[in-house]
């Protein structure tokens, strides 16, 4: 296509933008979309992914037909098989009636699959038998039904790494990448970040009846420089609250940056080091696996306590010295803690010195009131975190006196 027509395309379907590599989606797009070929939109959460299946829709034969998209990251596991295929009456508990579903609906339309990557395996066997033969089975049916539908598909998930983890199905994977299409992420396109802010700063000037926001050259340099982990959707959302929120209507770089969060913690280099080789796809994940290595420490610590009064019980004899009455005490104890937070495996172990001596019956005495403080004075659920029987811990609370 000449770039006249791919300027056409992009002010028909709302793109903005002059980037090269998305100028080259485009046309893609437009050159597969009389085919039948099944197609995979990958990029980064937020790059506009969605406008993709619309083109090639609209510039398909199917252009009249049924147009349905589908986030099927939304749909929770047990229904989305009823979703995508239909059922019958009394296929399940709720199945009050027969239900189509929406590759019966889409019958010589397109379906846009977003986020297929987040499919369960099962529902995968499913749509890998409508893109191969065409056919489906509705649940609770044995009755094998056929359609006549596009599909195409989008992810931001890496589905060679989901193929090598076992959560997506090798076979699918190409069947849906007949045809790639992969969408530059923001920080990537260079002034057409600059662009999309003017863009979506005239749109809320109109939705929101007020004098447009403007960039000073600073805030357009602070503008290009960010590393947007966000995208599109980011900018868009940024350039609203800057609109709504701001008085002055000329926005600096001083002003611009309060409106930038850090770039996100998956490029903090202390926590992806080169020694750490963990690729963590969210915060949320790297939270979990810094609350699972703390987890297992606590654990380790739990067992050299329950050693303690282990031994404890198994002393016959503890000797004193009957002139001064001191009592056997423990030796000093050192802990050679790591920090979870540490990506490196020659980080320096932090030491951790008790240097007051304490008794057995100290510690033990100690243990036992802190489990019952944990569980709310509940001697059975203490007994049971001490690893030790409910009548040995009823003898303990009346010889240090707890009961």
């Amino acid at each position: 296509m000449t770039r006249a027509e791919i300027q056409q395309v992009k002010q028909r379907f709302g793109i903005i933008g002059n980037n090269e590599a998305l100028s080259r989606d485009i046309d893609i797009a437009i050159q597969v979309a009389p085919t039948d070929l099944s197609v995979l939109i990958t990029g980064e959460s937020g790059v506009g992914k969605e406008s993709f299946p619309q083109i090639i829709h609209q510039y398909s034969k199917r252009k009249h037909g049924q147009y349905i998209a589908v986030n099927c990251g939304a749909i929770p596991e047990g229904t989305i098989d009823s979703e995508l295929f239909g059922h019958e009456k009394g296929a399940f508990t709720g199945a009050i009636g027969e239900r189509k579903g929406y590759f019966g609906e889409a019958n010589g339309g397109t379906i846009f699959l977003d986020e297929v990557g987040e499919l369960p395996l099962s529902t995968q066997a499913r749509l890998l038998r409508v893109l191969e033969s065409g056919e489906f089975l509705k649940v609770g049916s044995s009755k094998v039904q056929k359609t006549d539908v596009r599909v195409v598909a989008a992810t931001n998930v890496n589905l060679l790494q989901a193929i090598y983890d076992g959560r997506f199905r090798e076979d699918l994977y190409y069947r849906l990448n007949t045809i790639p299409i992969q969408v530059p992420s923001l920080r990537d396109r260079g002034d057409d970040v600059i662009l999309l802010f003017k863009k979506f700063a005239h749109d809320f000037a109109e939705k929101y009846r007020m004098p447009s926001i403007q960039l000073t050259d600073g805030a357009k340099d602070v503008l290009l420089d960010y590393t947007w982990p966000g995208n599109v959707r980011q900018l868009k959302n940024i350039t609203e609250q800057i609109s709504i929120i701001e008085t002055n209507r000329d926005i600096d770089a001083k002003i611009l940056k309060t409106y930038l969060p850090s770039s996100n913690i998956n490029r903090l280099p202390a926590i992806t080091g080169k020694n750490d080789h963990k690729n963590y796809e969210s915060e949320r994940e790297l939270l979990y696996t810094v609350l699972f290595d703390m987890r297992q420490e606590v654990s380790e610590l739990k067992k050299v306590v329950h050693t303690l009064m282990a031994d404890r019980n198994n002393i016959k004899h503890v000797p004193t010295d009957v002139s001064t009455n001191n009592v056997t005490t423990l030796p000093t104890i050192i802990h050679s803690v790591k920090s979870p937070m540490s990506s490196s495996i020659d980080a320096p172990m932090v030491e951790e010195y008790v240097e007051e001596p304490l008794s057995l019956d100290e510690v033990e005495r100690e243990m036992i009131r802190k489990a019952l403080e944990r569980h709310h004075g509940k001697r059975k659920n203490a007994a049971q975190d001490l690893n030790i029987s409910e009548r040995t811990l009823y003898r303990k609370l009346k010889e240090y006196g707890l009961d």
